[in-house]
């Protein structure tokens, strides 16, 4: 059975086609957010068989398995590999509709050369056949970043990390590939978690700082993005249920940390305003270092709590969160700006529902000669799937540019994962494509053409600055 997977696919128009064939389809992919283990890339990791390499971590797949019932000993559990994928394969004919359904087979085919229909029946064969190409010499973790024509990785590093991997990749003249640690200093700003007097104890011992004030963990924070600004670091990352915004001095946000180091919780309005100095300070920061500044808004982590205590975090337990937001993110980038001291920012939302506040908001802040400074960042987890990803383009495009857009990032543990560049290049012709057919843009393959090349490589090249 011939796949669906074939050079035309979601390619709807002759518009569309031209403008992925001739235009995207052999961009670099600048992948400036992931979850990519730099010890796999610097010791150029070799992966056992396809469970290891392709359902290891990957919580996207194991929700879907959960939700048909497949017990867990077949997908965290102690079953075998072989078992696992088979359970997998089981499961991949009944997830049509979900973007699974065409990574799967996308990944098959761009890196096994597969053009079989996985499922129960084919199972045995499929995993056979690419377990012997894992085998192959030229098949390891930094083999498949080349083959997937990745000019740039941005990873996702704790303040803490030594970066001593990254230090292992950047004295390595054969790795090609930029790989550049990400800033996530998310449990600097949990002040209410068990944790963050046992984390800011850590901090104190890793810069020799001894942290009793505020002021001193500040001191602390600015160490280690000095460190990470010399290791090649230019992004942050930060992971937040809600936007907060709460005004505040630095006299009553030392208060604040103070009681919370006494060992009191804080109340909701001393968490928020901590947060909203912290996340400034972080802001000014950044932009002395000309970093981005990236706000991924909206996740409820672990809302399991049976299952995250047998499991742990990132097992497929987090779901799409609701809050305000239009006020308190125009307040913070505001504050920002009249400091002058706004960032660039890339601004994510795990829900849909606030794509036109987000699209709307980034229009408020551009200018200084920075082509899209504030960004509506890519359709995100729950969402990037074909009309996510369509409905996010489309809202973005409505209320502002298309044109200036830094385009997808995979966001994924997985090495096989930059097949959702290609769905998104191919769902971005088409949506151009489309409209190019219905008589609302001119035939103009050369300028589209640009556009499309900027969307997907040159926008983010540039706003990054890699050279």
């Amino acid at each position: 059975m011939q796949t669906f997977i074939h050079e035309d696919f979601l390619l709807k128009n002759k518009s569309a086609k031209i403008l992925y064939h001739e235009y995207a389809k052999h961009m670099p992919i600048i992948d400036y957010h992931c979850h990519l283990s730099p010890r796999e890339i610097a010791e150029d990791k070799r992966f056992k068989n396809l469970t290891e390499l392709w359902l290891d971590g990957d919580h996207y797949k194991w929700r879907a398995m959960r939700m048909l019932g497949i017990e867990e000993k077949y997908i965290t559990g102690d079953a075998s590999d072989y078992e696992k994928f088979e359970a997998w394969a089981k499961a991949v004919p009944y997830c049509i509709g979900n973007p699974l359904y065409h990574w799967t087979h996308l990944e098959l085919k761009r890196y096994f050369h597969m053009d079989t229909i996985l499922n129960e029946k084919t199972c045995r064969e499929i995993w056979n056949h690419c377990n012997e190409i894992l085998q192959q010499e030229d098949f390891s973790a930094r083999s498949i970043i080349s083959k997937s024509n990745v000019e740039m990785i941005g990873t996702t590093d704790d303040p803490l990390d030594s970066l001593e991997y990254h230090k292992v990749i950047q004295s390595n003249q054969d790795i090609k590939t930029k790989v550049l640690p990400t800033f996530r200093p998310d449990p600097l700003l949990e002040i209410n978690h068990h944790s963050f007097s046992k984390y800011i104890g850590e901090l104190g011992k890793i810069t020799n700082i001894e942290i009793t004030n505020y002021e001193q963990m500040l001191e602390a924070i600015r160490n280690r993005v000095n460190y990470f600004h010399e290791m090649g670091c230019r992004i942050s990352d930060h992971g937040l249920e809600y936007m907060p915004y709460e005004e505040s001095d630095l006299k009553e946000v030392s208060a604040i940390f103070q009681k919370r180091k006494d060992g009191f919780i804080v109340t909701k309005a001393e968490e928020d305003k901590y947060k909203t100095f912290t996340l400034r300070f972080l802001g000014q920061l950044y932009h002395s270092l000309d970093w981005a500044m990236q706000l991924h808004i909206g996740s409820i982590r672990n809302t399991n709590t049976r299952k995250f205590q047998q499991l742990g975090a990132n097992t497929g337990y987090d779901s799409i969160n609701d809050f305000i937001l239009a006020k308190p993110l125009n307040s913070f980038l505001n504050a920002l700006e009249k400091e002058n001291k706004l960032p660039k920012i890339i601004i994510y939302t795990l829900n849909p529902a606030y794509n036109y506040v987000i699209a709307s908001t980034v229009g408020n802040f551009q200018g200084e000669g920075i082509k899209g400074k504030i960004q509506f960042g890519a359709a995100w987890w729950f969402n990037d799937h074909k009309d996510g990803i369509l409905s996010h383009m489309k809202d973005l495009a409505n209320v502002g540019l298309l044109s200036s857009f830094i385009g997808m990032l995979t966001d994924s543990r997985s090495f096989l994962s930059y097949v959702r560049h290609e769905y998104f290049r191919r769902i971005l012709c088409n949506l151009i494509g489309t409209w190019v057919e219905n008589g609302e843009v001119p035939p103009d393959y050369p300028f589209l053409g640009k556009i499309v090349q900027d969307i997907c490589y040159f926008n983010a090249k540039n706003y990054f600055n890699i050279r």
